[in-house]
């Protein structure tokens, strides 16, 4: 195994223009930090747009590639992307664009600059205190182990297959969620849950009564309360018990239901806002404006529920084991979302507070209506909890994996 420069390992390393990109509606797409997920995929969710003569005005070490690797080298440094698409982006001085060279396996090169160790190293390296920087020099002069590409293929093949898998699962969670969309919308929107004899409610006749809150109909003997303060759960105050060391959960660690692997603290060494308790039957939404991020911590969660400390950049809402997955599937609806979003306010960071989420109404079904959408939808929470918690498990075996294997203290044999 021989030690060589990144640079040496790459056609070039450079990155995004350095001047504001004109918007547009529609083009190609603008991609920051933010757009980089807990699972170091490319999220183009909520992106803006330049036009293609801007993009076709780039220069060619500007523009990504399938095989290429982008690296945050600004503020939140450190992220590696494999890009596996062939699609069109756009990207400013604040990503770095590798292109390794033929004769070196392009995903050995990520998931190098994917173990913890060359993390350490560039945070060694960054500089500045605001917003500290890894430089295109500083990255292109650090050092790593390169050892036959035979190797590099088969280190590779082993790290791919764990990926492969968190792949599967989160693909496996993204139907379940769609599902539980679909039968929210049809159960507690267009109130088509089954009645006594199993027929669509309304659509079999199920009477109706106006609610002036929601200015709209809504079934007989149900009710319309507030969000923070109803029958079928609570708010969730900030404060932790004493602990020794826990993974602390940020919003940043959250992208829609997924959790990455977040930071190792301590009781008194945690920043400020490392300070909500989760537990068993809660629910959790980002109250940051256009920040869909949700936790949705039932039994099957307890492992990362006994591990972790959140932000109090979540609301927590408490509820019981009969209430968990309808306000669960209540939170991920886009009428909550929306109304968030419009209460939100604030001069640097938009986001609400509780006395916002006063405002927002939340609809109460009957006991029997409400026990029948948990006994239905139970298993499917119960499943995307279970992968969840796999995801985590896989992710802390690759990191575990990683550093032995580019140390050569892991050996393959054939």
């Amino acid at each position: 195994m021989e030690t060589k420069k990144l640079i040496d390992c790459c056609e070039f390393i450079s990155d995004g223009d350095h001047l504001p990109p004109p918007k547009s509606d529609s083009g190609v797409p603008f991609i920051t930090i933010s757009n980089i997920t807990g699972q170091n995929k490319l999220s183009f969710e909520d992106t803006m747009f330049v036009p293609e003569s801007y993009y076709n005005g780039l220069n060619e070490n500007k523009k990504a590639k399938k095989g290429d690797i982008l690296y945050s080298v600004v503020g939140s440094f450190g992220k590696p992307v494999y890009v596996d698409f062939d699609k069109q982006m756009v990207f400013q001085r604040h990503i770095a664009i590798l292109r390794p060279k033929r004769n070196v396996n392009a995903r050995f090169i990520y998931y190098t600059m994917l173990n913890p160790q060359f993390y350490k190293l560039v945070d060694k390296l960054a500089i500045g205190c605001s917003q500290r920087t890894v430089t295109l020099d500083t990255l292109r002069n650090i050092e790593v182990n390169l050892p036959d590409k035979d190797i590099q293929d088969k280190m590779v093949g082993i790290l791919s297959l764990i990926d492969e898998k968190i792949d599967i699962n989160n693909n496996v969670n993204d139907n379940l969620e769609q599902q539980l969309m679909l039968l929210y919308d049809y159960w507690f929107t267009q109130f088509d849950f089954p009645d006594n004899d199993g027929n669509p409610y309304q659509t079999s006749g199920g009477k109706m009564v106006w609610n002036e809150q929601l200015k709209r109909n809504i079934p007989e003997n149900w009710k319309v309360q507030s969000v923070i303060s109803n029958c079928l759960s609570s708010i969730i105050k900030p404060g932790v018990e004493i602990f020794n060391t826990k993974t602390y959960l940020a919003t940043a660690d959250v992208k829609g239901t997924s959790i990455s692997t977040g930071t190792i603290v301590d009781y008194d060494g945690r920043e400020s806002r490392a300070n909500m308790q989760p537990s068993i039957n809660s629910v959790w939404f980002a109250k940051m404006k256009n920040s869909i991020k949700h936790l949705y911590l039932n039994k099957e969660m307890e492992p990362i529920i006994s591990s972790s400390i959140l932000s109090t950049g979540f609301c927590g809402l408490q509820c019981n084991e009969i209430s968990f997955e309808y306000i669960a599937s209540y939170v991920s609806n886009a009428y909550f979302e929306i109304h968030k979003d419009m209460l939100a306010h604030g001069a640097t960071q938009e986001a609400v507070n509780n006395d916002d989420l006063a405002g927002v109404h939340i609809i109460i079904p009957e006991d029997t209506v409400l026990r029948a959408y948990h006994e239905t939808t139970q298993a499917i929470y119960a499943q995307i909890s279970k992968n969840v918690c796999e995801n985590q498990e896989l992710v802390k075996l690759r990191d575990w994996l990683l550093p032995m294997l580019m140390n050569g203290q892991a050996i393959i044999s054939d």
